[in-house]
């Protein structure tokens, strides 16, 4: 009787921390499951089911942890993020979050010994055991087939059915179990033909200048009030603009790099996307960067991030950018110091248009310049604007949202406006004639728009959550575009910069454009069985690698 009104208790209490009452049946096994596990080691069924219990609560807390921070759910391949710097990275930036989730996993561990060392219960049979294990498992993988297998994947970002989420990806072994390459998820059987090159528009060859901009996205799209500048800076009267949909939220800003870069989502990788800048080293063979080398232009990145971070410096050469320079290269007055305590956009713009500007005057060829922000990362509770600086925007933020955080996340975005405009005028006054496209965008929402869901009454799974901006914009030069899309996504946004600037468009190029009314506003979130085939193209013609581990391309340090 104990065990009965144990495990009635405890899948009581599972069901209400799954939020979700209308399929339950996944959910209960699972639990089901997750006690057999534990009485194969018991051998009693008291002790089993509170260390399930225990067990579940661990999931179910960390994973809304990993929600608040990612808008993502905690699936099994997570784990391997453990050993890939999440831990110290929460340590350092959300000190709060990580203090009360070590307090909170304490708690929980001491639980657990206490279970093991005063409960005690009537003995299993170890056949009767095994017999329960194996009918478990059989019945939970029999429920998740019915229930569509990997269809679970689609409620990643939804604030509901924790436990049952991170079970279901334990049983889809493919997506966390270690290949030697990549896997990709939205991939059909046969490939799409691809469509002929389009010539281009223009005799004129544009600077593509694609600037980053760290943790950005345009207030509004919660209803808060921006001042005229801010507005000037996310939707400029004489430029394209729009709605840009990301794959990530909190953080992983490689991975928007990467979709912009490739033209890819991120997130088609599943438990690898958050390694591709180590793992894709030269496997993609087609991209942003290397289709503009093969049109005479040099390709550049800037970076506040230092050469060694995140192995940006291999795959940034893996996919065709020649000439890279990070933070720890900039010459003098650049203090790196400095720069690495606040992360200052007007230091960083100022040495990224020495570097451009440095490398014009070796080879006045047209450039590609990717060019990567950090101001505005979080945590946002630090103060880096100086007092004295920007306090009436600063008290602008906070009458509509009163939040300090808040304030200091439009401080630092008042500094990168101003340091974007002078960056700006600065190559409009150095290169009189010079033709110059530039594409802006935010990566991410940082974490502090949780603050403003909060007092908006949003529920934090709304896919806002996923919405920054995107602006284009032409010094000497106007964009061949009349119009673009008013929600894009990321993985398409490189291919609009493209028609943009006149430029002629490969195959591939052409191909991706052409998508762009089917799945050009949410890529990843669209059923296309077009977009399916033509990454079935991309690999079978050997632009995409997924095969074994090939060779780290040479990465050679750049001049500054």
């Amino acid at each position: 009787m104990t065990a009965i009104l144990l495990w009635v208790g405890a899948a009581a209490i599972l069901l209400v921390t799954e939020r979700q009452a209308t399929r339950p049946a996944f959910a209960l096994l699972a639990f089901a499951f997750v006690t057999a596990c534990f009485l194969l080691v018991t051998g009693d069924e008291e002790r089993a089911t509170l260390l399930a219990l225990i067990l579940a609560l661990t999931i179910v807390g960390a994973s809304a942890v990993k929600h608040h921070h990612s808008g993502m759910k905690l699936a099994v391949a997570d784990l391997a993020l453990t050993f890939a710097g999440t831990i110290p990275f929460m340590l350092r930036q959300y000190r709060r979050t990580a203090t009360l989730t070590i307090a909170g996993a304490i708690l929980l561990g001491l639980s657990a010994l206490a279970t093991l060392a005063l409960v005690r219960g009537a003995p299993y049979s170890l056949a009767a055991r095994l017999l329960l294990l194996g009918g478990t498992a059989a019945a939970l993988y029999a429920l998740w087939r019915a229930n569509g297998g990997t269809a679970y994947r689609t409620d990643v970002t939804q604030q509901k059915r924790f436990f049952s989420f991170f079970i279901a990806s334990l049983v889809d072994v493919a997506s966390w179990w270690p290949t030697g390459g990549l896997r990709m998820l939205d991939v059909a059987a046969t490939p799409l033909p691809l469509a002929a090159p389009i010539a281009a528009r223009s005799d004129i060859r544009p600077d593509i200048i694609v600037i980053q901009h760290e943790s950005v996205f345009d207030p509004r799209l919660f209803g808060l009030p921006v001042d005229d500048r801010i507005a000037e800076f996310l939707t400029p009267k004489d430029a394209l603009h729009g709605t840009l949909h990301v794959d990530i939220y909190g953080g992983g800003s490689w991975q928007t790099e990467f979709s912009l870069l490739t033209g890819l989502s991120s997130a088609s990788f599943g438990p690898d996307s958050y390694f591709l800048f180590k793992k894709g080293v030269g496997r993609f063979r087609h991209s942003l960067p290397s289709e503009l080398a093969q049109l005479g232009y040099r390709t550049m990145l800037s970076t506040s991030c230092r050469r060694e971070f995140m192995n940006y410096n291999a795959f940034y050469a893996g996919i065709g950018v020649a000439e890279r320079v990070f933070s720890d290269d900039f010459p003098p007055p650049f203090d790196l110091a400095t720069f690495e305590v606040n992360n200052s956009d007007a230091a960083f713009f100022a040495a990224t248009r020495g570097a451009l500007e440095r490398s014009i005057d070796r080879d006045p060829a047209p450039r590609f310049l990717m060019a990567l922000t950090n101001f505005n990362h979080g945590p946002h509770e630090t103060r880096l604007v100086p007092a004295g600086q920007y306090e009436d925007e600063r008290r602008f933020a906070t009458a509509a949202l009163p939040d300090a955080n808040y304030g200091e996340y439009y401080a630092r975005l008042t500094e990168t406006a101003e340091s974007y405009a002078a960056f700006k005028a600065a190559l409009k006054r150095r290169y009189p004639g010079r033709p110059m496209l530039i594409v802006r965008y935010g990566d991410h929402q940082p974490t502090l728009t949780r603050a403003i869901e909060e007092a908006r009454g949003i529920a934090p799974d709304d896919p806002r959550q996923f919405e920054t901006f995107y602006a284009i914009e032409g010094i000497h030069f106007e964009p061949k575009l009349d119009s673009v899309p008013a929600q894009l996504d990321i993985a398409m946004l490189g291919t609009v910069a493209l028609q943009a600037s006149g430029l002629p468009l490969d195959a591939v190029s052409a191909t991706r454009a052409s998508l762009i009314d089917e799945c050009g506003a949410l890529y990843i979130a669209t059923p296309s069985e077009r977009k399916n085939r033509f990454h079935r193209t991309l690999i079978d013609q050997g632009l995409i690698e997924l095969g074994k581990a090939t060779p780290q391309a040479s990465a050679v340090p750049e001049r500054a």
